[in-house]
């Protein structure tokens, strides 16, 4: 009998605190449980994950950093502007997110030198889970915005509106949602692209669980199932 293979992920959190904790726990789950976990970091952020998997590492765990370069000066950005939290203007975040979707080459050399079993990533056709880092009750109300847009049928931004196929009756008003939903933007074009790859996914996992807010996982089961 042939020597077992080694499960290899590949873990490429967004470059934001929210992301990227959960993200470095769920590698260490998944090195301590025999798999080889590679994290995917900018140069700036790369100590810190070296920092957080020091002592997995020290134990034996087979989990490794590597780095991608945003392309800052491309989109016209300071080469310090490498993490979310440094975005400050709607403006800068266009360029950031414009900088994001430009790594396809660095990825793809990496996938080619490395082959791992599983990224979140859609155009390789690797299996792929997508991560959220927030609430089943975030997650599934803003895609019955985003799918049903309520905030367009309302007069002004104060105007309440009524959340449509949302446990609960939730009420909000347009001036209490972020941008990409108030007006159409190239962030807003690039959430709608990554949405459609969501659905191409294995599944999702989130900051939650079931017992929770039962009501609202289900209510993603049955958008994500009603748009497959």
């Amino acid at each position: 009998m042939g020597e077992s293979h080694q499960v290899h992920i590949f873990f490429f959190p967004f470059v934001a605190s929210g992301h990227m904790i959960p993200m470095i726990d769920m590698a260490k789950l998944f090195a301590i449980r025999g798999c080889k976990s590679t994290l995917i970091a900018t140069p700036h952020d790369k100590p810190t994950f070296l920092k957080s998997i020091a002592k997995t590492k020290d134990d034996g765990f087979d989990i490794d950093v590597i780095t991608v370069t945003l392309p800052l000066k491309e989109v016209g950005l300071p080469e310090d502007c490498d993490n979310m939290n440094k975005v400050t203007t709607v403006e800068v975040r266009k360029q950031f997110f414009r900088a994001i979707k430009m790594l396809d080459q660095q990825l793809e050399r990496l996938i080619e030198k490395l082959a791992p079993d599983c990224l979140i990533a859609a155009k390789w056709g690797i299996p792929r889970l997508v991560f959220h880092g927030t609430s089943a009750f975030s997650i599934a109300s803003m895609e019955c915005v985003r799918l049903y847009e309520p905030q367009k049928r309302v007069s002004c931004d104060s105007e309440p509106f009524v959340i449509p196929n949302f446990p609960g009756e939730i009420t909000m008003s347009r001036m209490q949602l972020p941008d990409v939903y108030r007006e159409e933007t190239e962030v807003t074009k690039l959430l709608n692209v990554m949405m459609e790859s969501e659905k191409r996914s294995f599944g999702v996992i989130m900051n939650s669980f079931y017992e929770l807010e039962p009501a609202y996982v289900d209510a993603n089961s049955l958008t994500w199932h009603h748009q497959r």
